[in-house]
């Protein structure tokens, strides 16, 4: 699919894209808080006529949150500002209204990024995903557990709850101070955020307006996250042949949407030009697509290609591919 570029070559081409604008990141900051926060006004007024027409702007604002957290992401990779600590503020800030501590996930994401797709480093920062191998050999508990995970009322229902609401609330074992501090201080602000507006508006109306932001922009963002990696034909491979170039061009989807939408999510739809050199901010990203041609050679995906990867449930390390439990079914039928 896409041939390796020379480690010098590829780096030389994606240096003119690494260098944030400050014009551009304030202008985006502007341009994706002011409707967020306008729109979940409307959102509340609306409440007054009905739930249903409240709806519309809290949906609409779902997706300005979903663009609010990449710039968040862009904070996490230091991208987004030249200064460090503008990117930890920024990030922090953005972290509250997003319901996720910005050290924290910095440090889950920065591990994501350099294991992406390697098999021998599964486990922080991913979707959970199991090999046939593994499926097949493990005890039945797990394998239950592994197709409730996998389902999709659960990934994408049940799953951004958990994961925004529950997850992110508590630091991991390993956390240095700085990094509990921050997870602390992000809990407090959403607490203090939620009890203040339950005070101003009323709890019902808090709850029915942040509730549907939240679950909008939450399964988005898991959505996302799961196509960007989940698709065909995609690449992983154990740590002894797992190259970092080919997990970024031929691991990670250049999932093409709509104008609209692509605004909207912050361009990360440009997943494989944001694995190879993630310190691209949102806004470059398909400017260094459009003007790479190695970089064009990736794995598009649309909305309706995309709804397949709700079949993929195992990774086969012999075909090289995805399989469903169905095709598990098969295999064990013809083995026997």
């Amino acid at each position: 699919m896409n041939k390796r570029k020379k480690s010098d070559n590829w780096k030389k081409d994606m240096l003119p894209y690494e260098t944030p604008s400050m014009k551009h990141s304030l202008w985006q900051l502007v341009n994706t808080t002011i409707p967020f926060f306008a729109l979940w006004y409307l959102s509340y007024l609306s409440l007054h006529v009905s739930y249903l027409l409240a709806l519309i702007p809290a949906i609409v604002a779902g997706g300005f949150l979903v663009r609010i957290f990449i710039i968040f992401h862009d904070c996490c990779h230091l991208s987004f500002f030249r200064n460090r600590k503008a990117n930890e503020i920024v990030g922090t800030i953005t972290g509250i209204l997003t319901f996720v501590p910005y050290m924290q996930w910095k440090y889950s994401h920065s591990v994501h990024h350099a294991t992406s797709s390697n098999l021998s480093k599964r486990g922080t920062g991913d979707i959970w995903t199991l090999t046939v191998d593994e499926y097949l050999a493990a005890p039945r508990l797990l394998r239950l557990w592994y197709r409730f995970y996998r389902n999709p009322l659960v990934m994408f229902g049940l799953g951004p709850i958990y994961i925004f609401l529950i997850q992110y609330r508590f630091n991991r074992k390993a956390a240095k101070m700085k990094e509990r501090v921050n997870t602390y201080i992000t809990n407090i602000g959403i607490v203090g955020i939620s009890v203040l507006l339950s005070w101003l508006i009323g709890w019902q109306a808090f709850l029915l307006v942040q509730g549907t932001i939240f679950f909008v922009s939450g399964v988005a963002g898991v959505w996302l996250f799961y196509v960007q990696h989940q698709f065909e034909p995609t690449y992983y491979e154990e740590q002894e042949e797992w190259d970092y170039v080919k997990a970024a061009l031929e691991g990670s989807s250049f999932y093409k949407l709509p104008k609209v939408l692509q605004w909207m999510t912050g361009n990360i739809g440009f997943h494989h030009v944001h694995h190879l050199s993630p310190r691209v901010p949102n806004y470059y990203l398909e400017r260094a697509h459009t003007s790479q041609s190695f970089l064009q050679r990736a794995r598009v995906i649309t909305m309706l290609t995309s709804l397949r990867s709700l079949r993929y449930r195992l990774w086969s390390e012999k075909k090289k591919t995805f399989l469903s439990f169905k095709d598990i079914k098969m295999l064990r039928r013809v083995k026997q």
